[in-house]
């Protein structure tokens, strides 16, 4: 999947596709015709750039209410002779989300064209996990026929429906269907059960990797064979060590990190900075001058797991270097500097803005560590990277860290975090937005009856609206 194209945040488009509250708002009082369009170019052309993470479909779905949308667009997409050249479930993923969601809310259309989609679509699975959250048994019922139908009655077709029904997501079809009296749906789903479970049983009694006894240098092999293969296994290398090595083995440990092969190399580091070894600082610091990125970056991942004072006061040194190293000590005293360096996550925070724009990965640990330390200055920097991400999740942490420093606040940016894609979000709002404004009262109404809504939001909710609450 290709990265999506992010219109300007002052835009309708803009702000649906970033999932801001603001593009409920806007979109509910913009032209319907205009407001219909932007919503089903967001829902057609997944804008998230990891849908694995950031929500959007029940955003989507509630302003698919609102504007009592036809469904006649996201039934084009899904049945469309792309649905059989790009079987990429991200291509269709966020519309049968937003039609689940619209199924669960009442709308009969939406839940027979998922049934539909299920019975011939390519990203039937997805479909049929929506269906298993909202459909009555007799509608997945009947669905098992031309499902099964997908899998030949042969040995490849009868081992493909086996990994199918062990990995899926939703079990509630299958149990339904195991059954079925038929014996080509109720003995075939059963079969395919029996296989998946022994196939599970198999793999565990067949663990690959490390075993007791191993030696440390048989330790760094089996990392280095993973890197040769092209996986990564420096991580559970390292706390392979942590069961093998002992005392004696510090020095060739040291040894390695400071000039083995890569994987031996990763997997030193990440241990010593796990058992906080004295030389660990310096090894990683030597670290950045390595031509492997694969090392540079496990030195960094490394020094950020570090809980000591040492590394703190590091970090402090380390802070205005123009390298990963120095990315990541701002995000270390961020996440456990004190007081006294404030000054200096700022300072990062201000860079990786500058340099990197409102979407930079360093963010997410840097705009927490300004909520973290109160850094009243870092507000006008917040406040842009809460309006130009593109990432919800971002926006949640920069309306987290808005909430500790940025007085306006609750006046401002929390009202419309109300109808914010992310349910975190919301529940900032729901404890912060001031209630003069007569849209945060019915919006905090409309979120405590709706079943939909999520827990942690609803208790926010209640807080505010409750018998014994003031606030409203």
């Amino acid at each position: 999947m290709f990265d999506p194209v992010i219109a300007p945040s002052g835009t309708l488009l803009g702000l649906l596709q970033r999932g801001r509250g603001d593009g409920t708002l806007h979109a509910l009082t913009a032209p319907r015709a205009e407001a219909l369009a932007a919503l089903n170019h967001c829902v057609l052309r997944d804008p998230r750039h990891d849908w694995q993470v950031e929500n959007r479909s029940l955003y989507y779905a509630r302003l698919f209410l609102d504007l009592s949308g036809e469904l006649d667009e996201i039934e084009a997409h899904l049945f469309d002779a792309d649905d059989v050249l790009d079987t990429d479930e991200s291509r269709t993923g966020l519309a049968l989300a937003v039609l689940g969601h619209l199924a669960s809310y009442g709308r009969r259309d939406a839940l027979e064209l998922l049934r539909r989609y299920a019975a011939c679509g390519a990203n039937w699975a997805w479909a049929l996990d929506e269906l298993a959250l909202r459909d009555d048994d007799a509608g997945l019922r009947a669905l098992a026929a031309p499902v099964l139908a997908r899998f030949p009655a042969d040995p490849e077709g009868e081992a493909e429906l086996a990994v199918v029904v062990r990995d899926s997501f939703e079990p509630r079809p299958w149990r339904l269907w195991a059954d079925d009296p038929r014996e080509t749906i109720g003995t075939r789903v059963r079969a395919a059960q029996e296989a998946g479970s022994f196939d599970r049983w198999q793999r565990q009694m067949r663990p690959s990797g490390p075993r007791p006894g191993w030696s440390v240098r048989a330790v760094f092999e089996w990392a280095q064979q993973g890197i040769d293969r092209g996986a990564a296994l420096h991580v559970p290398a390292a706390r392979c060590l942590t069961a093998v090595a002992g005392p004696e083995d510090r020095p060739e440990i040291i040894e390695a990190a400071r000039s083995g092969d890569d994987g031996a190399r990763c997997t030193a580091l990440r241990y010593l900075a796990d058992s906080q070894d004295p030389d660990v600082l310096d090894l990683i610091e030597a670290a950045q001058a390595s031509a492997s990125r694969l090392v540079v970056d496990a030195a960094v991942d490394a020094f950020e797991r570090m809980r000591s004072i040492a590394a703190v006061e590091r970090a402090r040194g380390w802070v205005h270097r123009p390298d990963a190293l120095g990315e990541a000590a701002g995000r270390v005293l961020a996440c456990r500097g004190g007081a006294a360096d404030r000054e200096l996550v700022l300072g990062a925070l201000r860079e990786a803005v500058r340099g990197d724009g409102p979407d930079a990965q360093t963010l997410w640990t840097l705009v927490d560590g300004a909520g973290r330390l109160g850094i009243a200055n870092a507000a006008p920097v917040l406040r842009h990277v809460y309006r130009e991400t593109a990432s919800s999740h971002l926006r949640g942490r920069a309306a987290r860290a808005l909430a500790a420093t940025d007085p306006s606040f609750p006046a401002g940016f929390a009202v419309e975090c109300l109808w914010d894609c992310e349910e975190t979000t919301r529940e900032v709002a729901a404890r912060h937005a001031e209630t003069g404004d007569a849209r945060v009262v019915d919006q905090l109404r409309r979120l405590a009856a709706d079943p939909a809504e999520e827990a942690e939001v609803q208790t926010a909710v209640r807080s505010r609206i409750g018998p014994d609450a003031s606030a409203v």
